[in-house]
């Protein structure tokens, strides 16, 4: 079991449920619907594109998946990240866009945006007391020899890479296009999002995000307002 601290809007936000219908399945519950055609893309295509998405659900990782620490539960943890975001101001993202990273689309923050990064990196501080340390066989997934020197001492200290400054804000809506496929996903994403990109994005929440068993599904565990002791939205 691995459990995971994400950004994702909250259940009945547009762009949450626009994605969640994108990906085909949704990480409040782990509904899952049939894929649909848009753009060029039939249904079998958007499929093949969002598998690997699929799985985790829209999210924009804070801190990535991990083992529980053998002096921790998940009780604890729940309540650790309740009181964490009780402690933090809601902000909102200006304008998100999609963007394609590494031969996947996700979306991005359309400028840089300083408290987002804090936000980010104080997540990640805030839980490492709650992480088990990276097995032999987890580090090897994470193929170090391609990392930078910065991204290898992240992974040793942090378990993860891309923390700190190597952090950029992305929420992941395929797996890698290839090149020559990039013009009509990139058009049918567009297409699937319509006007929601127009608005601001409410940095208002914080999801606890779990994988029940070793290549399952990924789920929302607990969801948590920020900004005020609010009643905890279970999935």
């Amino acid at each position: 079991m691995r459990y995971a601290v994400y950004f994702t809007p909250e259940h009945d936000d547009p762009l949450c449920r626009i994605a969640a219908g994108w990906l085909g399945r949704d990480a409040f519950g782990g509904h899952v619907t049939p894929a649909r055609a848009f753009g060029d893309l039939s249904a079998a295509e958007v499929a093949f594109h969002t598998a690997a998405a699929r799985r985790y659900g829209f999210h924009a990782t804070l801190k990535a998946p991990f083992r529980l620490a053998d002096d921790a539960s998940e009780t604890s943890l729940v309540d650790a990240v309740a009181a964490f975001a009780s402690d933090v101001a809601p902000f909102a993202i200006p304008r998100l866009m999609l963007a394609r990273i590494d031969s996947f689309f996700a979306l991005v923050p359309a400028e840089p945006l300083p408290e987002l990064q804090g936000f980010a990196g104080d997540v990640v501080k805030a839980f490492e007391p709650f992480r088990a340390p990276l097995t032999d066989a987890e580090i090897a997934r994470r193929n170090p020899e391609a990392l930078s020197p910065q991204e290898c001492r992240n992974l040793s200290q942090w378990g993860y890479p891309y923390v700190f400054d190597t952090f950029r804000f992305h929420m992941t809506l395929t797996g890698r296009v290839a090149a020559e496929e990039a013009a009509r996903v990139r058009s049918a994403i567009e297409q699937c999002l319509g006007s929601v990109l127009d608005r601001p994005v409410p940095v208002d929440g914080l999801a606890l995000f779990v994988e029940p068993t070793a290549g399952a599904p990924f789920e929302v565990l607990s969801y948590h307002a920020l900004g005020k002791q609010a009643e905890r939205k279970t999935a």
